[in-house]
């Protein structure tokens, strides 16, 4: 009798060919390339012009992982499915975001492009130095420190500005770099730190 196997999430396994087509989403990012992510994944598109860790979503908490600096103020939320409803996640990010309808031959693998390297090269330093001593696994204490310690764990340990922590791929379309992000690391990241 063959084993069960536990499915595992890949943002590129869910891509689905249509006659060699792909229907994929591109979402604005910045300082990095946009990301592109299966449009299927998407559960909802929400109005959101406040930075958040936590979104309420049907009654479900679901984590948030943002595509913009600190002080740039964001104005939607895009609720994506995950590999489990606990895991699933948000991205908060501003701009539009544009669907397309591609080729699977006109997407071609690619290297992170060298501007977007030397920044993630420098935030990784910038947070490495930052890190000495950080115990990311420190109990919370008191309820009215609760959210800001969660928020400096997250802040200080995932780094959501170290794009090649979260890289899956790079690819290009029509001469344009997006990011594959590793979505299943991202959600796992986020709900293992706020478990």
């Amino acid at each position: 009798m063959n084993q069960i196997r536990k499915h595992t999430f890949e943002a590129v396994s869910l891509l689905t060919a249509d006659n060699g087509m792909l229907d994929v989403t591109l979402v604005p990012a910045m300082n990095q390339p946009d990301w592109i992510i299966p449009s299927s994944l998407i559960l909802s598109v929400d109005d959101y012009e406040e930075r958040i860790w936590t979104y309420l979503w049907q009654q479900q908490e679901v984590m948030v992982f943002h595509l913009l600096p600190r002080d740039q103020t964001p104005d939607k939320l895009i609720v994506l499915e995950g590999n489990t409803t606990v895991h699933r996640l948000a991205l908060q990010t501003a701009g539009e975001l544009r669907e397309l309808k591609v080729r699977i031959s006109d997407v071609k693998d690619a290297e992170l492009p060298e501007r977007y390297v030397d920044v993630a090269i420098g935030n990784i330093d910038y947070n490495k130095a930052k890190d000495d001593g950080f115990n990311i696994y420190k109990q919370i204490s008191s309820e009215d420190e609760g959210e800001n310690n969660r928020q400096d764990i997250v802040e200080e340990h995932f780094r959501e500005n170290v794009v090649l922590s979260y890289l899956f791929q790079t690819v290009v379309i029509d001469d344009i770099p997006y990011i594959v992000p590793d979505l299943d690391k991202i959600s796992h990241q986020l709900v293992d730190l706020d478990s």
